[in-house]
């Protein structure tokens, strides 16, 4: 009888900020790798996620890291900063500076959405207790004594504790006694007697602890003073952050070369940047092997010397924090001494506090303010070390570990006990701050959860893994894998539902990292509703647990992409590698879905495609495809012949309608045109997910045959912004429409103004556009509404962008900033030159002719009629437009 063992089981201790972000972690990582897991999270605090640190409401306490640096995942950084965008902070970036009580709310939420997305493989349970002690159990296994008089039995524990309490050592036992004494200032209700009166108050500590409480108990006819050793406050972040700053060769050294190689750094620093806080942000990565390569006496002589100067320049004020508190000092309602507490005597309700600088302070409160203590006196650490499970770390700092694992009193780490942040700091020295945390809650995770994957994430060497459609391998199991190439079919066919098909693969198996990479890519490019981060953050996970080199080439090259770091050059490259990657090849060749590889000419690009002919052997999708790209050579003969074959194999394809429709457009066969795809859109169209974009095409022929009335009526039917479309969409295919539509005189009536089009439009899309070829249509549309701040805001992203938008979006966009200011000439003169360089946006030519047409607009504005003229003749001379007949014949002789 084959033994059935209950999933594995994972006590994490402490719900606040560590405790989270490793359940977090724990939940995610179990389901990629489909290892089943119970989680329990044991804390007697109402809410997940809000610690004592997180837990205030108070909104002028702030988070003293960036929004940018404070997302719960290493690898993916701007999730806190999209998490406020979608929960009423439209507007923030990451230099902004949130409240620590939204923090604590992002840690929650982020937590219910992974163990949402857990369900079906790990099983969590939360109890709102404490944990009394911990003992060895049998199998190898811990039993952790709650204060309920329960027990917990658990294959590993994580005690994610937070810091120590502060021991308040410092103060004279009197002091300790009173009543007016608040020893954690963090817990509930401990701020209510300083709060309910005006009586002046003593924080003992400069922190970033007091300077909130400072500002929490500030209030006219009260004073607030502050006292350390140092009465050193921290420094604040720079209003305007200096660029980053590389890090010096620092080896391995002694305390006295490291220390004057550092000063040497800030020096550089502040002669580069004009501020040294650069240099300091750069040692960041390094902080902790350098702690670790000092010998322990010279640990402690940095703690005793530069301590308190590195925490204050090291763990900074925000910047409204900063200004807040030398407000509150100039109106002298905050000061600050340097000293220390000797005596403390109570009368008549209130406390005499006598300085070691001999002075005396009349106060009404102290308030313990210095920080968390070195070792931990609670029940739970007292018991581990008590009975050798633990001992304190480096410098009676925390506990001593390996890699998180608790080493016992003979140096072993042995047992399954696990921790991670502040109780790390003997041995790391940075470890209490989230960028810190948030990896090693990564490592640990991985770390716990490695013994079980071996078994659950990966096939059998013997077993089949199921394969798309084009007999490639996949690297999950049938259900998902059939939804996957669902999802391919309709990006092939340029059908809808390819995004929700991709959705339901991934949802079947969280670990499927070509399920991810395709919704990022369908996000990017196609506008398609997704967390483009976050999928690709998902993809790159996965790919490194469970994929083979064909899926982790594939997700590095929609990382590329999506990133705008050579992303042409790893797709051209991974072609090479696997020919027989249809959603590859469809991302290579821009057409109707994908913008394609932009930087190759029309010749590189069909000798990519040809290059992959001998695998598809006469696949309807790669003659579409090629179909496509004879069509933009100028063999359309050819081109239209291969659309047919195509079409004749799989009469829903798409690309092979798409291809048809420019040799029509390209051949001058504008009635035949219009007359084929207007049936096919109003027929087996229906179902095509860029159905605007085909009926874009017949409208296309109505403006060449000059058929005003046509033009109108297809644009309110199946083409008007909001209403009809939305989004890219809109952008590509109504508002380059609406310009043409414009420039040549071929509306009736009053045109629609291109407010319409912006306002379905999200501003980011419109402002900062991902790919080359949506920027030239947002400029187009910033054009035709004379938007000319979005328009030089459009230049300012095209500039940082990647270099087809810097070299071709950038001045493109000057030139229609000319226009805009009736700058003829200068907009001629610009757009002129961009004409040979505009395909590297990608796209078809029919779709650049937009910029064609806003040259031959700006040459008869200019006077240039015979320019303009000329250009016309060759417009004729490629094909027949009745429209472009009454332009040429409209132009002064």
């Amino acid at each position: 009888m084959t033994e059935v063992r209950e999933p594995h089981t994972v006590a994490v201790v402490g719900a606040g900020a560590a405790g989270t972000l490793t359940a977090i972690q724990l939940c995610e990582t179990a389901t990629r790798r489909r290892t089943p897991l119970t989680l329990v999270l044991l804390d007697p605090s109402p809410e997940a996620g809000r610690g004592a640190a997180y837990a205030t409401r108070d909104p002028r306490h702030r988070l003293n890291v960036p929004a940018g640096g404070m997302s719960c995942y290493p690898d993916e950084p701007d999730h806190f900063t999209r998490w406020l965008c979608r929960h009423g902070e439209p507007t923030v970036t990451g230099a902004d500076f949130a409240t620590r009580y939204r923090y604590g709310a992002y840690l929650a939420d982020t937590l219910a959405q992974a163990i949402v997305r857990a369900q079906g493989t790990v099983a969590v349970r939360r109890l709102r207790t404490r944990v009394e002690s911990c003992t060895d159990a049998p199998g190898g296994r811990v039993c952790l004594h709650l204060a309920d008089g329960g027990e917990l039995t658990a294959d590993s524990a994580v005690f994610a504790t937070g810091p120590a309490a502060p021991s308040a050592g410092w103060a004279p036992p009197a002091l300790r006694a009173s009543r007016r004494f608040v020893a954690e200032p963090w817990s509930t209700g401990a701020l209510d007697g300083p709060g309910s009166d005006t009586a002046d108050v003593l924080l003992v500590g400069t922190g970033l602890t007091a300077v909130d409480l400072a500002l929490t108990l500030d209030r006219p006819g009260r004073r607030v003073h502050a006292l350390s050793r140092s009465g050193l406050l921290p420094q604040p972040h720079a209003l305007t952050p200096a660029g980053p700053m590389p890090a010096p060769d620092l080896d391995d050294t002694s305390l006295n070369r490291l220390r004057r190689a550092v000063y040497r750094h800030i020096s550089r620093s502040v002669r580069t940047h004009g501020d040294w806080r650069p240099a300091l942000d750069s040692l960041r990565p390094h902080t902790a092997r350098l702690w670790h390569s000092l010998t322990p006496e010279e640990r402690a002589e940095f703690v005793a010397h530069e301590g308190s100067l590195w925490n204050t320049h090291r763990h900074r004020m925000p910047p409204a924090t900063a200004e807040s508190v030398s407000r509150v000092r100039t109106a002298r309602r905050l000061a600050v001494h340097t000293g220390a507490v000797t005596d403390a005597v109570e009368r008549d309700g209130s406390l005499l506090v006598t300085l070691s600088n001999g002075r005396t302070l009349h106060v009404g409160w102290v308030i313990d303010c210095s920080g968390p203590g070195r070792r931990f006196d609670d029940p739970l650490w007292h018991s581990l070390l008590a009975s050798g499970a633990a001992v304190p770390g480096p410098l009676g700092m925390g506990v001593a570990t390996r890699e998180g694992r608790l080493l016992d009193a003979d140096g072993r780490a042995e047992r399954p006990l696990f921790t991670l942040g502040a109780p790390r700091r003997g041995e790391l020295w940075e470890t209490t701050a989230i960028p810190e945390i948030r990896v090693q809650a990564a490592e640990l995770a991985g770390q716990l959860l490695a013994p079980l994957s071996r078994t659950t994430s990966r096939p059998s060497r013997h077993s089949r893994r199921p394969v798309d459609g084009h007999g490639l391998a996949l690297s999950t199991h049938a259900d998902a894998a059939a939804a996957y190439r669902s999802g391919l079919d309709r990006v092939l066919k340029v059908r809808a539902g390819a995004e929700d098909a991709f959705a339901r693969a991934v949802a079947l198996d969280p670990g499927f990292a070509l399920g991810h990479a395709a919704l990022a890519l369908l996000g990017h490019e196609c506008g398609a509703d997704v967390d483009v981060p976050r999928a690709l953050a998902e993809a790159q996970r996965s790919a490194r647990e469970r994929s083979d080199e064909r899926e982790r080439s594939f997700v590095e090259v929609v990382t590329r992409r999506v990133h705008g770091d050579q992303g042409d050059t790893a797709l051209v490259r991974h072609l090479d590698a696997h020919p027989a990657d249809a959603l590859a090849l469809a991302a290579a060749v821009p057409t109707i879905a994908f913008s394609g590889v932009t930087d190759l000419d029309d010749e590189q690009a069909l000798r990519l495609v040809e290059r992959t002919s001998a695998v598809h052997d006469g696949h309807w999708f790669h003659t579409s495809l090629l179909a496509f790209l004879r069509q933009e050579q100028g063999r359309l003969h050819e081109a239209g012949e291969l659309a047919r074959r195509a079409l004749a194999a799989e009469p829903a394809s798409g690309h092979a309608v798409h291809a048809l429709a420019h040799v029509h457009y390209e051949s001058g066969a504008h009635e035949a045109g219009r007359d084929w795809l207007d049936g096919w859109v109003s027929g087996q169209g229906r179902g095509a997910v860029h159905r605007a974009h085909f009926s874009w095409h017949v409208a296309l022929h109505e403006l060449a045959l000059d058929d005003p009335a046509a033009v109108r009526r297809r644009w309110f039917a199946q083409l008007a912004p909001g209403r009809v479309v939305t989004g890219v969409r809109a952008l590509v295919d109504s508002g380059s429409l609406l310009w043409r539509a414009r420039l040549s005189d071929s509306w009736r009536g009053q045109l629609p103004p291109a407010e319409d089009i912006l306002a379905s439009v999200e501003r980011g899309v419109l402002e900062r556009p991902a790919t080359a070829f949506t920027a030239l249509h947002a400029a187009v549309a910033l054009t035709a509404a004379g938007d000319l701040p979005a328009l030089h805001r459009l230049r300012d992203h095209a500039l940082g962008a990647d270099d087809v938008q810097r070299e071709v979006v950038a001045p493109l966009c000057e030139a229609f900033a000319a226009l805009v200011e009736e700058r003829f000439h200068d907009a001629a003169r610009g757009l002129d030159a961009l004409l040979p360089v505009v395909r590297r946006v990608g796209g078809s030519a029919a779709q650049r002719e937009v910029v064609e047409e806003t040259l031959l607009y700006a040459l008869v504005s200019a006077g240039r009629c015979d320019a303009a003229r000329r250009l016309l003749d060759g417009r004729l001379e490629r094909k027949h437009a009745p429209r472009d007949r009454r332009l040429r014949a409209g132009l002064p002789v």
